[in-house]
């Protein structure tokens, strides 16, 4: 009953193969991640900002990318685009709609991080003859980057597993070698499941890192 849940035998068999696709996952994530660290910081600021100019389109991106599934942004940019003569490689339409769609969510992170620090670092700061970039990028970031450790993490994680929908734009990563691998074996269940057992150790890595480098932060502040 078990060999037809899952085949060890196929599996150990095919798995070199399915884990062939893991630097290109590692890949789609990180870059995709740097994309939206950027992209979300700005975001972010536009977003708290006083100018009508910058707040507006900044909480309508941010909508929009919230309010839309990241499959039908992938089909966009992977088979939309070239009806309009721009065509992305299958790697670059994945980690620019990636980017795209972790900014949003990042820039919300970022936002509520920078809120959460006392108003008193602003005017402190302020008094001091501090300049606004001096002050958000000395004093305020680095306390900001602490409290959005935890959240920013979580955005990674679910983007490391989210990376799996870029098998539809034939990014040859992990769940595509699967269902590569799961049609020529004959046995799909065993190597979805497969590379389900893969992600898990994965993003349990990711979070032990989180968690000490939180651990690091935390040294810094003092009550």
């Amino acid at each position: 009953m078990l060999e037809n849940f899952f085949d060890v035998s196929l599996a150990i068999e095919n798995l070199p193969f399915i884990l062939s696709g893991l630097p290109m996952t590692i890949a789609v994530s990180f870059v995709s991640m740097g994309i939206g660290l950027m992209l979300g910081l700005f975001i972010s600021l536009a977003r708290s900002s006083d100018r009508v100019l910058l707040r507006y389109p900044a909480r309508v991106y941010i909508s929009f990318m919230r309010g839309t599934p990241i499959l039908v942004f992938l089909f966009i940019l992977y088979y939309g685009l070239p009806m309009v003569e721009i065509t992305l490689s299958a790697y670059f339409a994945a980690i620019i709609g990636f980017g795209l769609n972790s900014a949003a969510y990042i820039a919300e992170v970022i936002r509520s991080s920078i809120n959460s620090v006392p108003k008193g670092q602003w005017e402190s700061a302020k008094a001091l003859g501090f300049t606004y970039w001096h002050t958000l990028t000395k004093i305020i970031l680095p306390q900001a980057t602490r409290i959005a450790m935890p959240p920013l993490t979580n955005v990674f994680l679910d983007l490391v597993k989210a990376t799996s929908l870029a098998a539809v734009i034939t990014v040859p990563e992990l769940f595509q070698k699967a269902q590569i691998a799961g049609g020529r074996e004959f046995d799909s269940l065993t190597m979805y499941i497969l590379v389900a057992l893969i992600y898990w150790p994965l993003c349990i890595i990711i979070a032990f890192i989180q968690e000490r480098m939180e651990l690091r932060f935390s040294r810094y502040v003092k009550e």
